[in-house]
């Protein structure tokens, strides 16, 4: 399988990279900077690319991959930083600049190879503070922008090119089509990444481990997915428990008992285990706290399990790619965004090692191996919830009036939206509830209520999300029903922030 490698220089776009080449069938794999050179070449790939990242190539510490790779004679792209990085290391000059921050107009002075099929101008993506002063010697322009005479170069001998701007992110006008020109035709990459080649080699590496496997399954479609290619490859070495812990959608716990014994031949556990969660939770605020004790008691849970109904060697969970950015142990030097409870190590006293098939895939591909594997329409077109249920849907405490209120109200969002024909359309969507109250007016009398905030984006792979713009009457809808049905609600409110610069997820 034909694969490219993309170096981490720190972008929180640097798995987008990865995602929109994927999306045209060639494996793309994201790598520290600092890989070996021996490493890398084991990895064989057709070509490389240099992410963006936040730092200066004139800092005495920026990052910067070993000399040999410069060496490889492999097709290398250099986007943003990896930009300035190729005009440094060749004998160019950066020099720092007015920063430039979003859509820019590119125009193109020479269309073969990377920009071949673009046309004469296109919108594209910046977000930089240095750029390309002098280009190297044997380079040429190839793009402008009015801000960065040197948008776009290439070696006029070799098959390097930098960009200045982003093409993996949908705000740059055929972004996608320049990294198919530069994977398809500048690396000759062969488009042989699919899902049912991934399923193959999935059941053929979980066939070999040893021992029986723990898996958690949550009812959504990661960790239902995760559990389905797990039983293909060792059957019956599998058991998978579901946790009801108090923090789920409104009769989740029901629906999710009923799919699983309904439609899959796994042996399946569920567990009431509501109260201990919602007692450890009691008076915590904090969320980055609340999702440490969710994590946490998920595991005594499980460990509980194991000790009566074991013995297991592997934990099971349905990790993503985009989990592994946000907390920021990709291994580039990108900020951690978030924890997720799915990501990191175990703690020693549980005894299991971790298994996590679904690492290395986006969301969208998850979406395709279930359909696959026959999993319900129904279940893979649910929306995303998050690990730690409605504890990170509820800003302070989880009280019992604040589950009441962040379950019955997103219940309503999601009904409205089935009704409207909008559900499948969207990514995500649900309704929050914080400390905040404000006062609303019920009959003649003024009551002070909770405000409830509607969340509903677009995405592709959750890297990036853009809030939809739904119909004012169906706003109206769900407002006065949120109001109406929810005696301790006054005010609805609608978010409209992307991510970034927010997230999907209000904690």
């Amino acid at each position: 399988m034909d694969k490219i490698v993309v170096l981490d220089f720190g972008s929180q776009y640097s798995h987008l990279i990865c995602r929109r080449i994927r999306e045209f069938s060639v494996y793309a794999e994201l790598v520290p900077y600092d890989i070996s050179f021996e490493e890398l070449q084991k990895l064989n790939p057709k070509g490389i690319i240099f992410s963006g990242g936040p730092s200066s190539v004139y800092n005495s510490d920026a990052p910067v991959p070993e000399n040999k790779i410069f060496e490889m004679n492999l097709p290398l792209l250099g986007i943003c930083y990896g930009h300035q990085l190729i005009v440094n290391k060749y004998g160019g000059k950066v020099k720092r600049a007015n920063k430039e921050y979003g859509s820019s107009l590119l125009t193109i002075d020479n269309d073969k190879d990377l920009l071949n099929g673009i046309g004469e101008s296109v919108r594209a993506w910046m977000s930089h503070g240095d750029e390309a002063e002098q280009i190297p010697p044997g380079f040429q322009v190839i793009g402008h922008t009015e801000g960065a005479k040197a948008a776009a170069i290439a070696s006029e001998n070799k098959s390097i090119y930098g960009i200045q701007f982003h093409p993996e992110v949908v705000h740059t006008e055929q972004g996608t089509e320049i990294l198919k020109n530069f994977v398809l035709k500048v690396c000759g990459a062969n488009q042989d990444w699919t899902m049912e080649g991934f399923i193959d080699s999935a059941v053929e590496k979980i066939s070999k481990i040893e021992g029986n496997v723990l898996c958690g399954v949550s009812g959504g479609i990661d960790s239902t997915v995760v559990a389905l290619l797990i039983h293909k490859a060792i059957g019956d070495r599998l058991k998978c428990v579901f946790v009801n812990n108090g923090l789920l959608r409104l009769n989740e716990e029901k629906e999710i008992e009923a799919m699983f014994k309904d439609n899959f031949k796994v042996n399946f556990t569920s567990i009431d285990a509501a109260d201990q969660f919602l007692g450890k939770l009691k008076g915590v605020e904090d969320p980055e706290k609340k999702r440490m004790i969710v994590g946490e008691e998920f595991i005594h849970v499980f460990t509980e399990f194991a000790e009566k109904n074991g013995p297991f060697k592997w934990l099971a969970q349905g990790t993503l790619y985009p989990d592994v950015i946000e907390s920021g142990v990709s291994k580039g030097p990108a900020a951690v965004i978030k924890s997720h409870h799915n990501v990191g190590g175990l703690p020693d006293w549980l005894n299991l090692e971790i298994l996590e098939p679904l690492r290395e895939l986006y969301k969208d591909e998850v979406r395709k191996i279930a359909k696959i594997l026959q999993v319900p329409e129904k279940l893979f077109m649910r929306h995303p919830f998050p690990g730690p249920g409605l504890a990170v849907r509820i800003i302070g405490e989880v009280t019992p009036t604040k589950l009441t209120i962040a379950k019955v109200a997103s219940r309503i969002v999601e009904d409205e939206l089935l009704e409207a024909n909008l559900y499948d359309k969207v990514w995500q969507a649900y309704a929050a509830v914080g400390d905040d109250r404000a006062v609303g007016v019920v009959g003649d009398e003024r009551r002070y209520g909770n405000i409830v905030m509607i969340r509903v984006v677009d995405s592709i792979d959750a890297m990036t999300a853009d809030w939809t713009r739904l119909p004012h009457g169906l706003l109206e809808k769900m407002s006065n029903r949120i109001t109406n049905e929810i005696e301790d609600v006054t005010w609805v409110t609608y978010t409209i922030s992307s991510k970034p610069p927010a997230t999907i997820e209000p904690q």
